[in-house]
């Protein structure tokens, strides 16, 4: 088993030529990181923003599952410190959880922007060796000839598509979730405000 993937894998990196490590790294680093922005962007609760403070000020309690409920609980405690200015407090102490929903998100918009010109890069030297053997009239060269650039040519933008059209489509899906969690926080932050402002007592 261990055998057959090591030699698909120099089977891509002999076709590939030298751009085919970077794509593979960029591969790595892609779904690590939409991985890790998809087990950061876990909500919690399917209950209302609403329905969660109430429960939670109601005692019915459980350990936070996710991003919104963290923050009602951290919101809350704010509120029991009975704070001077409770916005400027809350931003404050939802600034971390607003910066997890952004994180890692550039790194994938890089490399989706980043494969599909390696692959180019590769398809233009698939083709400059193409032209080279036409050039020379060597069908078959140590190289690959005619043959080698065109498979080389084709190959990298086969992967460099492959990195970036899944990253694509994954990426805007999580950053749609990303900016929902945002949104979602700050409807937090307006619900503790208004009823702080209303009654200072009954959130505590």
């Amino acid at each position: 088993m261990l055998n057959a993937l090591l030699n698909d894998l120099a089977f891509y990196f002999n076709v590939g030529g030298y751009v085919m490590p970077p794509l593979f790294a960029c591969a790595f680093l892609l779904w690590f990181a939409i991985g890790f922005r998809f087990s950061e962007l876990k909500r919690g609760s399917v209950r209302s923003v609403r329905q969660l403070i109430s429960r939670r000020r109601k005692g019915q309690t459980r350990a936070p599952r996710g991003v919104i409920e963290d923050a009602v609980v951290v919101g809350l405690r704010v509120v029991e410190s009975r704070p001077p200015d409770l916005r400027r407090w809350l931003d404050d102490a939802f600034a971390e959880f607003e910066a997890a929903t952004k994180r890692y998100q550039r790194l994938i918009v890089s490399i989706v922007s980043v494969a599909p010109v390696l692959g180019l890069l590769g398809t233009v030297t698939g083709m400059i060796e193409t032209f080279d053997s036409l050039g020379d009239m060597s069908l078959f060269a140590q190289s690959g000839g005619i043959a080698g650039g065109i498979s080389q040519a084709l190959f990298t933008t086969q992967m460099g598509l492959a990195v970036a059209i899944p990253g694509l489509i994954v990426g805007g899906l999580l950053d749609r979730k990303a900016l929902r969690l945002r949104q979602e926080l700050a409807q937090v932050k307006d619900i503790l405000c208004a009823g702080y402002e209303e009654n200072p007592d009954a959130l505590s």
